[in-house]
């Protein structure tokens, strides 16, 4: 469990309170079709008080797009820039910034982003914005470097993304660029997948995990299976992939739709599919000994797409300590999507928060956690039935004592849901207990009575 508050009950006079949180959802901002756009992309940027994202479409017949930007306490959304009309005499419609931007990512003071659609040649765009200054750094065109771009990351001054389609083998890309549009390579090249979509490294590459000088990644598709695959490449010199994992699309998970993230010697994501239910998983991956295990399968959906926890998550994962937060796009009790958090080895899963169309649908974010508030989007509900910016809050509240006789009464906020009260006899090598000794009992208050004599006692609530 992850630790939300602690008592050191040494003594009665020996006392030490740490705040917990409780969880609270914000609609920050509802999207208007007509005025700031239509299903809000999976990258969303936290800089300062400001928060940028994009949405795929707007209220004009087009493929275009905006750049948002917007306060986190809900004011002053508004386009920061709007993509041109695309020219729909060719079979792809080309223009010159490109349309439906997918991603947002920020180094220093600049915006850096990717276009699916639009462009010289139809397939997608690099760009950057730094103020008012809008930059196309590069137009994609399909056999040479790859169409379709999905994420990007950058180091110094230089760019690293993924192409999810096209390349010399049509299995999609990686590939690097100067932050100044100059020098773009085809780092690397996923080889071509048979007629049943499998290949050794991997296709439709999605994201990207840069470590010193390894990128770490995932396919959607491909592998030995076509479930997809992790994998690892070194950027120095001559790259070498190397595939660490390759997903069954049973237990282990399938069709991983984002990327990773890295603690110690260990890889963390999501796949959307596979795991025990079908409903996919939240995975770790051992660079020790490449083994992979499932730390949670989210279960299975009714008639009615509604669940307990979620299913089917698109995003990845934002880790606090050894708490992983993340989004699911379906499932939970409406059947719109769920936020959940789950400890790193797989235990104390908990559904934080049921989308329910009036506050966002269909999670496909990576969240932001800053401040113990965490920040995403959802691509449709809301207002407009169209999409939502949300705000998280892991809000502090406080565990209480107080004598009563021979005593002592511990208490909690009633609107703190979900927390457990544990009490351990020592701290050097604790075990957390909630069979609480006699008295004790929680009642609907959130109350405790407990003796003061004999064993001292350490509580702490968890959630």
């Amino acid at each position: 469990m992850s630790i939300k508050n602690l008592f050191l009950a040494l003594t009665w006079t020996g006392l030490l309170a740490m705040p917990v949180t409780a969880q609270t959802l914000t609609t920050l901002h509802s999207f208007n079709f007509l005025t700031d756009g239509d299903e809000p992309g999976p990258g969303l940027v936290l800089s300062g008080t400001n928060l940028y994202g994009t949405t795929l479409f707007n209220g004009a017949p087009t493929y275009d797009g905006f750049v948002f930007s917007g306060g986190t306490n809900g004011s002053g959304f508004g386009v920061l820039h709007t993509f041109s009309l695309v020219q729909f005499g060719d079979v792809r419609p080309t223009n010159y910034d490109g349309a439906q931007p997918v991603y947002l990512m920020s180094s220093g003071n600049i915006l850096y982003g990717l276009s699916e659609a639009g462009g010289g040649y139809g397939l997608g765009t690099v760009f950057s914005i730094n103020g008012s200054n809008f930059t196309t750094l590069h137009s994609f065109s399909s056999t040479n470097d790859g169409s379709n771009p999905a994420d990007l990351i950058a180091s110094g001054n230089t760019l690293y993304g993924t192409a999810g389609y096209g390349g010399l083998n049509g299995s999609g890309t990686i590939f690097s660029l100067n932050t100044n549009g100059l020098g773009y390579t085809n780092v690397y090249n996923f080889t071509a997948t048979d007629i049943n979509g499998d290949n050794s490294d991997g296709a439709q590459p999605a994201g990207l995990l840069l470590s010193g000088s390894t990128l770490y990644g995932t396919t959607s598709a491909g592998g030995a299976n076509g479930f997809g695959t992790v994998f690892s490449l070194n950027i120095i010199g001559s790259p070498v992939i190397i595939t660490l994992h390759t997903f069954t699309g049973g237990s282990d998970g399938g069709v991983p739709l984002a990327g990773l993230i890295l603690s110690s010697n260990t890889l963390y994501g999501t796949t959307s599919a596979g795991g025990t239910n079908g409903s996919g998983t939240v995975f770790s991956l051992n660079l020790n000994n490449l083994m992979l295990t499932n730390l949670h399968s989210f279960t299975a959906t009714n008639n009615a797409g509604a669940n307990s926890d979620g299913a089917a998550p698109e995003a990845g994962l934002v880790l606090s300590s050894n708490t992983l937060y993340g989004t699911a796009s379906t499932g939970g009790s409406s059947g719109n999507g769920t936020l959940f958090k789950v400890n790193t080895d797989g235990t104390d899963f908990r559904n934080l928060h049921n989308f329910a169309v009036s506050d966002g649908a269909k999670p496909v974010c990576g969240l932001i956690l800053s401040g113990g508030t965490l920040y995403g989007t959802t691509q449709k509900g809301g207002q407009g039935g169209i999409g939502t910016v949300f705000a998280l809050a892991l809000a502090p509240t406080s565990l209480s004592i107080a004598a009563a006789g021979t005593n002592v009464v511990l208490t909690w906020p009633t609107n703190a849901t979900g927390f457990t009260l544990e009490f351990a006899t020592n701290l050097a090598s604790p075990v957390w207990n909630t069979n609480l000794p006699a008295p004790a009992v929680v009642n609907t208050n959130n109350a405790v009575t407990n003796g003061i004599s004999g064993t001292r006692k350490f509580y702490r609530l968890s959630q």
